[in-house]
């Protein structure tokens, strides 16, 4: 049976897994109307306001330079990999890379989980594996099956693994009082980033009005998943909360199959189908 803490852990790992999952959804949407810099820009904009507004709302101590370094840190570890994994899905096969940068950015934290906390129990490690191998089934679609062609974009995709993997690795490590303020750091950090490369190679990022519903909705859900994970690495065990947020693949491909009727491939519903008995596994240690 959970104890307190343990429920916290799988609860808000799983609550930022449905909001990533959700951000990822609206971010894509918006991606294909226009540049993908401003997406990232409006969006990380409307999370940073909302991650402050919510700072002000909990009445959040003001963050230690500890915690402010951890989450620049975090910030810019993770729009590297953003930038690195947008670069890649353009120049090579998505049924390839996605599934490298998401394993990756998962199997970070949980070897630094491991090493800062020791292993965790058998049942437990069977389920971060299945767990592992349902967001690499997620990420493929049959399309990709049985070529044989080079990786091309292998490495920006392993580097964008790497920046994830980064970032949710970093912003474990603010205090335990600390939530929104070193993630509205974080965002800032990744906000100025966007900026300068945008400035540097001229870009015209500014998106269209229209389109700034659906990244409010895109970077209030990113933002808010950024908490319920830090949440979660503060309620337990960093590999625990890194794996169960790590599912967020599973939402995306869930309401691109409700909204837009994708139809979903067997190997992706064999990957929601393992993801639930790593949850189940991960649970039950």
């Amino acid at each position: 049976m959970l104890n307190g803490s343990d429920l916290a852990v799988v609860v808000f790992g799983l609550a930022a897994a449905a909001a990533w999952g959700g951000g990822d959804f609206s971010g894509g949407l918006a991606s294909r109307r226009t540049s993908v810099t401003g997406v990232v820009i409006v969006s990380y904009t409307v999370g940073f306001l909302l991650l402050i507004f919510l700072a002000l709302l909990r009445s959040e101590p003001l963050p230690s330079g500890a915690d402010l370094f951890w989450g620049i840190a975090a910030g810019l570890a993770g729009v590297v990999g953003l930038t690195a994994f947008y670069r890649a899905l353009a120049i090579g096969q998505m049924g390839i890379l996605a599934p490298v940068t998401g394993v990756l950015s998962a199997a970070l934290p949980v070897a630094a989980g491991i090493v800062t906390q020791g292993l965790p129990g058998t049942i437990r490690l069977i389920g971060f594996g299945l767990a592992l191998i349902s967001v690499w089934f997620i990420s493929r679609s049959e399309e990709h099956e049985g070529k044989g062609s080079r990786p091309i974009g292998l490495g920006l995709a392993i580097l964008a693994g790497i920046g994830f993997g980064a970032f949710l690795t970093l912003i474990a490590q603010v205090s335990p009082t600390a939530v929104f303020w070193p993630l509205a750091a974080a965002r800032a950090a990744s906000i100025t980033f966007m900026l300068i490369v945008a400035t540097i190679s001229r870009q015209k990022w500014i998106p269209p009005r229209g389109l700034l519903p659906l990244l409010v909705l895109g970077g209030s859900l990113d933002s808010i998943a950024n908490a319920f994970y830090v949440l979660a690495t503060q309620a337990g065990r960093l590999d625990v909360a890194a794996v169960l947020s790590s599912l967020y693949p599973a939402s995306t491909v869930l309401l691109a199959a409700l909204i837009l009727k994708e139809r979903m491939s067997r190997i992706q519903i064999t990957g929601v189908a393992t993801a639930l008995m790593a949850i189940v596994l991960i649970v039950a240690h």
